[in-house]
């Protein structure tokens, strides 16, 4: 069987965009601040990602707040939590990552939703709506979808690369917001740690969420829910220049670190 991925890969610009990610990120894993700091920089970029993850969803709060833990909307607390618990679900992402999604979701919704409701997917077919993308599918078709990622997910692509599988998974979850709360949260989550355990970025170095949120978000997901060669393109792209921009961020970071 073809790789299912492969296709996207070679659509027109998907290259060029993945490559020059991977080179930004390949210039990033040679500042000379990573070989005694890593695990600060790490820190500290998860930190500004589940910032810039909440102030997607409409909670933008300062940095400053959070580095004092003043920050109590439950959409930024859940966003800190989901970005805490990826360092733990690594190994589980490639063997079960719908145990890695539930969990993501049961961290990043405490206090959005009910007990009952946390890491289960919705069965209501309506979901909200909070980047204007139109109705969500029904869950019957929504679960049919999840079924095909969880394909992807479990090795059915091969040769595609990790940004191409990130993309895929990122918009995937937040176009069928499959749980009904925080799914934008969990879909920047997982793109994140598919990044890392794909192996583009395995320091987890990189704020890829700071680059969506300087990016047009809501528009690349519409791109991609157009379902056109060109839309899933446009999509891959973005994601391609997120990437970039977290560098950017990571490399700011370590120069911080540098001049003390």
């Amino acid at each position: 069987m073809s790789d299912p991925l492969a296709a996207l890969a070679r659509l027109p610009g998907v290259s060029e965009a993945v490559d020059a990610a991977r080179e930004a990120v390949d210039r990033l894993y040679r500042h000379r601040v990573l070989r005694r700091a890593s695990p600060a920089v790490s820190t500290e970029s998860s930190l500004r990602g589940a910032r810039a993850s909440a102030a997607i969803e409409g909670a933008d709060v300062p940095l400053d707040a959070l580095r004092r833990d003043e920050a109590h909307d439950p959409v930024v607390q859940g966003a800190l939590r989901a970005s805490a618990e990826l360092g733990r679900l690594g190994p589980t992402w490639r063997k079960a990552p719908r145990q890695v999604l539930a969990r993501l979701h049961t961290v990043a919704a405490a206090g959005l939703t009910g007990q009952e409701a946390l890491g289960r997917p919705r069965t209501a077919d309506a979901a909200p709506d909070p980047l204007g993308l139109g109705a969500a599918p029904s869950a019957e078709e929504t679960a049919a979808r999840m079924e095909r990622l969880i394909w992807l997910m479990d090795g059915a692509t091969k040769a595609a690369p990790a940004l191409v599988l990130a993309a895929v998974v990122h918009a995937e979850l937040a176009v069928l917001r499959p749980f009904g709360t925080a799914d934008g949260v969990v879909a920047r989550a997982a793109e994140r740690l598919t990044l890392v355990e794909y192996g583009l970025d395995p320091k987890s170095l990189v704020a890829v969420e700071v680059g969506h949120l300087e990016l047009p978000y809501a528009e690349g997901l519409r791109a991609y829910l157009s379902g056109t060669p060109e839309g899933v393109a446009q999509w891959i792209q973005q994601c391609a220049s997120a990437v970039s921009l977290g560098v950017r961020e990571a490399v700011a970071i370590c120069e911080a670190m540098q001049r003390g």
